[in-house]
């Protein structure tokens, strides 16, 4: 199976899902609460009016009935009140008619007042006045009843909420993970089947789809370079031995070094194949980490300054000294090809760091991680873009970590850091 890079699950964000659509629920019943509320104020205290109005006109008949035969005032009526609102003082006519009235004296009010002119020298007006107060208090009851009952409703409601929407989103964050496990390169991940048929549900299975369609291409294309890697490893050694047969000259160099480049390729191109496939199993030793970048250093023939931490000299660490060498020689390659001089080595702690002094990675390099057969802006050279691909594979294989970023004052760094302990080697060296 390909080495994955490690997966880092994401930490939730304050404002999450759950609670966004907790708090969306929150202010939908809040909102509803409110507007049936007013609604229910509106309409109560339009009824208690409508009510008291019919109560004061209906009372009159009766009143002017008495007064008329008996000459005495029933059922609260008077004649030419001092609180008759100034509109029913003098009406033109003897019908009955009503009025508003606002004011509050004490447990008095308001109220509504009906009033009919006395037909007489004196033109007096009888009227009849309804306190709505006992009305208007069981209003006010009504309200502060309707608001208790929202916020037991809202109380109970919330947490159903949250629970319901926490359901929705680790169905959503098993979907999330997923894609991250495939875009840290496990292709073998998948979410497979979810509850319900709901859209979570569609976005699980396109994320399953999408995965087995990409681990089909993935699988094509390793298998065709692991293909075209095997079928040109004969004719290249043809090559090199019939290269060795040409008189000496420029010519027969030239071809010979021209053999040898497109053997290197077809060497990294099965190594490619063999870290894709998985076949790839890692030696360990425990070997002195200054003396083995050294040696790597030294083998790629090339200028480049090594610094070993002089506390560092002497210090053994447990990993397979071959692929380790191949990912030190491999970023010193880079660096002279790619970037500019000086390049230098670093060996400190468990710490490798190559850095040149070039133009830097690209930009797309750095975020999307080296591939083959890209070597980025044109202005870091030329080649096939396997070297950086290989070494992050060996890494990989070590578990170790390869970090590529710039310098600030310029040039390209590579940092390879080395596991404190290989995972299962139960803190002893294998034998190499």
């Amino acid at each position: 199976m390909r080495p994955v890079r490690p997966f880092h699950r994401l930490r939730p964000a304050r404002a999450s899902l759950r609670w966004k659509i907790a708090a969306l629920a929150a202010a939908t019943a809040c909102l509803v609460a409110a507007a049936v509320g007013v609604l229910m104020h509106v309409w109560t205290a339009r009824d208690i009016r409508d009510r008291a109005e019919m109560r004061a006109f209906n009372a009159l008949p009766s009143a002017m009935d008495v007064y008329r035969r008996t000459g005495t005032l029933t059922d609260g009526a008077e004649l030419d009140p001092a609180d008759l609102p100034a509109a029913l003082r003098h009406p033109a006519d003897s019908n009955r008619h009503t009025a508003y009235d606002g004011r509050v004296e004490g447990n008095v009010g308001p109220s509504v007042w009906g009033a009919q002119r006395v037909d007489g020298p004196d033109n007096q007006v009888l009227a009849v006045r309804v306190n709505m107060s006992s009305e208007l208090h069981n209003l006010r009851q009504l309200d502060v009843t309707m608001a208790v009952a929202s916020l037991v409703a809202l109380a109970a409601a919330v947490p159903l909420v949250v629970y319901g929407a926490g359901l929705l989103a680790r169905r959503l964050r098993r979907v999330s993970e997923t894609a991250g496990r495939i875009s840290a390169g496990d292709l073998d991940a998948r979410t497979g089947a979810t509850k319900g048929r709901d859209e979570v549900a569609e976005i699980a299975a396109t994320v399953d789809r999408m995965a087995d369609s990409l681990g089909q291409l993935l699988r094509a294309e390793r298998q065709f370079t692991a293909d075209v890697a095997h079928e040109l490893r004969t004719p290249v050694g043809g090559l090199l031995a019939t290269a060795d047969l040409l008189p000496a000259g420029e010519t027969e160099d030239l071809l010979r070094a021209r053999v040898r480049d497109l053997r290197g390729l077809v060497e990294d191109l099965l190594e490619i194949s063999r870290l894709d496939a998985g076949a790839e199993q890692p030696v360990r030793a425990r070997v002195p980490l200054g003396a083995v970048v050294s040696e790597a250093v030294a083998r790629t023939g090339l200028r480049t300054e090594v610094t070993v931490a002089e506390a560092e000299a002497d210090r053994t660490v447990e990993t397979d000294p071959r692929r380790l060498e191949r990912i030190v020689g491999n970023l010193v390659i880079n660096a002279h090809r790619h970037g500019g001089l000086p390049v230098e080595v670093t060996v400190e702690g468990r710490t490798v760091v190559v850095r040149d002094h070039g133009p830097g990675f690209p930009a797309d390099l750095l975020r999307h991680g080296p591939r083959r057969f890209q070597t980025g802006a044109t202005e870091r050279g030329t080649g096939h873009g396997l070297g950086l691909t290989i070494a992050l594979g060996q890494a990989r294989l070590l578990d170790a970590g390869l970090h590529l970023e710039n310098a600030p004052d310029g040039g390209a760094v590579a940092t390879l850091r080395l596991p404190p302990r290989p995972p299962g080697s139960g803190g002893t060296a294998a034998s190499a």
